[in-house]
C-alpha cells in the first residue's frame, strides 16, 4: 500500500495532487534464474520473517510469489522528480543488499522470460491464509499468478464526486495505456502470443469466479453505493457460493479489475500497467496517466460505451500499437495513444512535460514487449534463442540498476 497509514489520518490529498507508486521485481542470479526465496532474505536483514520492511521513505517486502519482491513508497510523491529520486534509492538500496550477500539483482518487466511454473511458491507465512483461501477455489498454479508483475499506481480523491469521475475516465484511458506499457513479450523461453502476455493470463486467472475481474476495464460507476452493490458484493456472494470464508469476502483488495477503488486509502488503483524495466519509465508512465486524466476532467471529454473499451483492450493486449481500435480519434491503438499524449502534454505541469519524452519515444519506437521482441530475435541470429534470452535481458537487469530506459 503506497499512503502510510499514519500520514492518511493526517492529510487529506487533492484530486490528483499525488501519485502513489507500488513495484514488483524479481530477484534473480547472474544466469537470470529466479531465486524464491524473499522469506530468507527478510529473514537475513531483520532476523525474523515479516511481510514487510520499512525503512524512512520506502518499504520493501514479500509477494505472493516467492521470487517476487514489492517496493512501495511510505507516502505519496507530490513531485515526479521526488518519485522518482526516492523509488531508484528504494532499488539501489535493495539491489546493493542482494549484490553482497548473495550475488544476486532485481529483474523488472512484466513477466520473467525463462521461468517455468515448478521453479517458484508461494508466500507460506503470515498472510497464507488469504493465498489458501485463494488456492481452495482457483487455479494459483499458473502464469497469471506465479509469473507476472505490475506496476501499481495509486490516485487520490476527496470527494465521491470526485472520485467517480477520475474513475470513469480511468476506465477510458486504461484501455488504451497497455498499448504503451507493455513488457511481457516471452514466457518459458519463447514469444507469447501477444504483445502483452500479463494481461493475456491475467484476464483469465480467476476465470472461476469471474465477477472478480469483470471484462478488466471496470464497468461505469455512478456512486459509491451502486459500486460496493455491483461489484464487491457480487463477486462476494460468488465467492462465499464457492466456498470462500470472511477472508475474502466484501474486501475491496479482491476486486481484480484494471482500476479499482481503494476506500481505505481514498484512492484509485490503476493495475493495467506492466512493470518497466527502470523506475524513470514508472514515472514517465505516471506522469502520462495523470496529464492525461487532468486534461479529460478538463476538457470534459465525453465516455465511450464500455464495449468499445472492452473490444480495444483485449485487441491491444493481442497486437499493442497496432492494434485496430474504435476509438473517435483515431483507428490504431497507435493514434488513439498519439492522442492521449497530446492531450496530457497540453495538460502537464512543468515537471511532468519533463517526463512525457519517454512516452513518446515509446510511440515512435515502439514498447518494451514489441523491443524487446525485436532485439531477442536479431540477436538470436548469432546465437541460440535462449542466450539472446539472457543477453537482452541481462541489459534490461542494468537498466533498473542504473535507472536508464530501454531504446
Amino acid at each position: 500500500m503506497s499512503f502510510n497509514r499514519k500520514r492518511r489520518r493526517q492529510f487529506t490529498y487533492k484530486p490528483l495532487e499525488v501519485l502513489g507508486p507500488e513495484h514488483e521485481y524479481s530477484i534473480v542470479n547472474q544466469e537470470l534464474k529466479i531465486q524464491p526465496l524473499t522469506d530468507k532474505i527478510i529473514k537475513d536483514y531483520c532476523g525474523r520473517i515479516v511481510n514487510f520492511i520499512e525503512m524512512p521513505d520506502f518499504t520493501f517486502g514479500k509477494e505472493m510469489q516467492l521470487h517476487v519482491m514489492e517496493v512501495k513508497a511510505n507516502n505519496p510523491f507530490k513531485s515526479p522528480l521526488q518519485f522518482e529520486e526516492t523509488m531508484q534509492t528504494a532499488v539501489t538500496t535493495l539491489n546493493a543488499l542482494l549484490e553482497k550477500k548473495y550475488g544476486y539483482r532485481l529483474l523488472g518487466i512484466g513477466m520473467h522470460p525463462l521461468l517455468q511454473l515448478e521453479e517458484t511458491g508461494i508466500w507460506p507465512h503470515y498472510h497464507q491464509k488469504i493465498y489458501r483461501q485463494y488456492g481452495k477455489i482457483l487455479n494459483l498454479n499458473q502464469h497469471g499468478w506465479l509469473n507476472i508483475q505490475s506496476f501499481h499506481l495509486n490516485l487520490p480523491y476527496r470527494k465521491e464526486a470526485d472520485a467517480l469521475q477520475i474513475h470513469n475516465y480511468l476506465a477510458n484511458l486504461c484501455a488504451y495505456l497497455p498499448a504503451i506499457a507493455a513488457s511481457s513479450p516471452i514466457f518459458e523461453g519463447k514469444n507469447g502470443p501477444d504483445i502483452d502476455n500479463r494481461l493475456r493470463f491475467y484476464r483469465v486467472n480467476q476465470k472461476e469466479v469471474p465477477s472478480i475481474t469483470g471484462d478488466v476495464i471496470p464497468q461505469y460507476a455512478s456512486s459509491f453505493n451502486q459500486y460496493r452493490r455491483d461489484v464487491i458484493e457480487r463477486y462476494s456472494e460468488d465467492l462465499a457460493r464457492e466456498g470462500a470464508d470472511k477472508t475474502l469476502l466484501n474486501r475491496e483488495w479482491v476486486n481484480s479489475r484494471g482500476v479499482i477503488f481503494r476506500f481505505d486509502r481514498k484512492a484509485l488503483e490503476v493495475r493495467v500497467m506492466d512493470e518497466q524495466e527502470c523506475i524513470k519509465s514508472d514515472v514517465a508512465l505516471s506522469c502520462f496517466v495523470r496529464a492525461a486524466l487532468r486534461g479529460l476532467l478538463a476538457e470534459k471529454a465525453e465516455l465511450l460505451p464500455h464495449d468499445i473499451l472492452v473490444r480495444d483492450f483485449n485487441s491491444i493486449i493481442k497486437d499493442g500499437l497496432n492494434a485496430k481500435v474504435e476509438h473517435p480519434n483515431g483507428k490504431t491503438a497507435w493514434q488513439a495513444c498519439q492522442h492521449y499524449l497530446n492531450l496530457a502534454t497540453r495538460h502537464a505541469d512543468e515537471e511532468e512535460k519533463k517526463y512525457l519524452w519517454l512516452v513518446g519515444r515509446r510511440l515512435e519506437e515502439g514498447n518494451l514487449s514489441e523491443l524487446i521482441r525485436q532485439r531477442v530475435a536479431q540477436r538470436a541470429q548469432k546465437t541460440t534463442f535462449k542466450e539472446a534470452i539472457l543477453d537482452i535481458y541481462s541489459t534490461l537487469i542494468r537498466c533498473l540498476h542504473d535507472n536508464q530506459p530501454y531504446f
